[in-house]
This record gives C-alpha cells, sequence and structure tokens, in this order.
C-alpha cells in the first residue's frame, strides 16, 4: 500500500511534466507562428527572379530550431525509465533523511 507521501510525490512529479509540456508546446507555437511570418515576410520581399532557398532566409528557423529541439530533449527525455527511477530513489533517500 502507497503512502500519503508517495502519492503527494507521484503528483507532483506529474505536475512538473504536465508544467514542462505546456512550456514546449507553447514555445513550439510560438517557432512556427513567428516563423510562418518571417517566411511570408521574406517572400514579399524577393527581388524578381531571386531565389527563396537562401541562408538568410533560414537563419531564424534553424538557429531557433536548435533551442527547441534542446527543449524538447529537456522535456522528454527524463520519461527515459532509468533517469525516472535514478529520479525516485534520489527523493525517497531525502525524504528519509528528513524523517531522522
Amino acid at each position: 500500500m502507497e503512502t500519503y507521501d508517495e502519492d503527494n510525490i507521484r503528483y507532483e512529479q506529474a505536475r512538473r511534466q504536465v508544467e514542462r509540456l505546456r512550456g514546449f508546446y507553447g514555445h513550439l507555437f510560438a517557432y512556427i507562428a513567428i516563423n510562418a511570418m518571417i517566411v511570408v515576410y521574406n517572400i514579399k520581399h524577393l527581388e524578381p527572379g531571386e531565389s527563396y532557398f537562401q541562408f538568410k532566409n533560414f537563419f531564424t528557423a534553424t538557429f531557433w530550431g536548435i533551442g527547441l529541439v534542446a527543449h524538447a530533449i529537456a522535456v522528454y527525455l527524463p520519461n527515459i525509465g532509468f533517469i525516472r527511477d535514478w529520479e525516485e530513489k534520489q527523493i525517497r533517500k531525502l525524504m528519509e533523511k528528513k524523517k531522522k
């Protein structure tokens, strides 16, 4: 039977994960929205006969995309089993120290 403390720990872990997911999805939405506006702006300001496929047109999407991937790793990597198990063991150790 799980104790009240373990239920609270699981609830807090789930709440923190939902907050991380919400932050990531907000970041993803901003990335898509802003880069869509940049694409429209860049297309409207092309010189006649100029190709859209130039690095300057992909600069923001590329480097912001790297940051977005890093954010995704930070959000989704903790869900891998061995990391989650390690985190729970550390929480239990700290709780045992507080009880003593």
